[in-house]
């Protein structure tokens, strides 16, 4: 099986907030967009895509269970990147030969920063 293309949906209650986090917070590029459905591009290959749970077939799970994780160059300078914009995040935490810091977006889905710990 070859993979192309990966894109991850969160069916969101709080549909235009989550989206309006996603495009202000981390200045993603929106690939596609309607009415209900915003297609944010993550990398040349993939994709995160916010839709509005009223106009789905597949309901929200309230953030419960998704956790979005992201590789990053440098750990610090993207938290206090966040922490500058008034976005509440974890602590940086050294788990699984990496450094790592989290939040939530409006709708409860965790994102996870991570970077590999060269100290470890």
């Amino acid at each position: 099986m070859v993979i192309g293309r990966a894109n991850t949906i969160l069916y969101c209650q709080r549909w235009q907030e989550t989206v309006a986090f996603y495009r202000d917070t981390f200045s993603l590029p929106i690939s596609h967009r309607n009415d209900w459905f915003v297609e944010f591009q993550l990398t040349d290959h993939a994709y995160l895509s916010i839709a509005d749970e009223r106009q789905a077939s597949i309901h929200s799970v309230g953030g419960q269970g998704i956790t979005l994780s992201w590789q990053v160059v440098d750990i610090a300078e993207i938290r206090a990147a966040l922490m500058r914009r008034g976005v509440v995040v974890s602590d940086v935490r050294r788990k699984w030969g990496s450094l790592q810091f989290y939040l939530h977006d409006p709708d409860g889905h965790r994102i996870e920063f991570w970077q590999p710990d060269a100290g470890s």
